[in-house]
């Protein structure tokens, strides 16, 4: 009976560190987007704190971890070696340990966060010259924002009446991408003041639209994270009922590379 137990566990632990494995390989991935994606509003959140960048570094560590530990958990799982159950539980319990750390400071400044994005998005538009060439990546994320969740501004479009662009122009000029009908999607486009064109623009904010698509892929993330966090806790588990069960170990069966 104790062995049929035995057995049962053994692959229980196998399959949740399959799983585990999978899972730490999507968080990999998913730190990986944030760095490398210039064509979404990650981008522009990448300028609005260091905090992301960071942040996805963290992703790629844990996930590179927790692969490494599902390995291990499968190793140690179907050969029966203590050893490595027990360099699993610490290490998992390590993780398990950081990634609640990591989500409470997360919690506790998403206030700050706020703030320091509205900031940033504000001085993008300020400063907005897609002309010079100076920030072109930033500013074309930006255009792509506007044209795919159709708004213009951060909190409405008199956000734009403060570029100097704008202010000094001899004709009346706009954001491209505030227009959808305009053939121009970056820059700024000119019209005369009389024209309708301005009736077509995107009249509503980006701001509460960004939150929502935040709020999107935030409950995916989250989403991971709990599902990782489960699988953590029933590895743990199995893996010291394992420990604890195995009474002598045979380190032949270990393959050797």
């Amino acid at each position: 009976m104790a062995t049929g137990c035995v057995k049962v566990t053994k692959y229980f632990l196998f399959l949740f560190n399959l799983l585990f494995f999978i899972l730490g390989a999507l968080m990999l991935g998913f730190g990986i987007w944030i760095l490398v994606d210039n064509t979404s509003f990650v981008a522009v959140l990448q300028s609005a704190s260091a905090s992301l960048k960071i942040g996805s570094y963290i992703l790629i560590s844990v996930g590179a971890v927790t692969m490494v530990m599902g390995f291990l958990g499968c190793v140690g799982a179907v050969n029966e070696i203590r050893c490595l159950l027990g360099l699993y539980f610490t290490c998992l319990l390590l993780i398990f340990v950081a990634q609640v750390t990591a989500a409470v400071l997360i919690y506790l400044q998403r206030d700050k966060l706020k703030i320091e994005l509205s900031t940033v998005i504000k001085d993008l538009i300020q400063n907005y010259d897609y002309q010079d060439g100076t920030n072109t990546t930033t500013e074309e994320t930006w255009d792509y924002v506007q044209r795919q969740l159709s708004c213009c501004g951060w909190t409405n479009v008199s956000d734009w009446d403060e570029n100097p662009i704008i202010k000094n122009s001899s004709g009346f000029s706009y954001p491209c991408s505030c227009n959808p009908n305009s053939p121009q999607i970056n820059g700024f486009c000119t019209i005369s003041s009389n024209s309708t064109v301005y009736n077509s623009f995107h009249s509503k904010g980006c701001m509460e639209k960004v939150q929502s698509w935040l709020k999107n892929n935030l409950g995916i993330i989250l989403g991971i994270c709990v599902g990782v966090a489960v699988i953590e806790v029933f590895g743990m588990m199995l893996s010291i009922c394992l420990c604890r069960n195995i009474h002598s170990e045979d380190y032949t069966k270990v393959p050797k590379y």
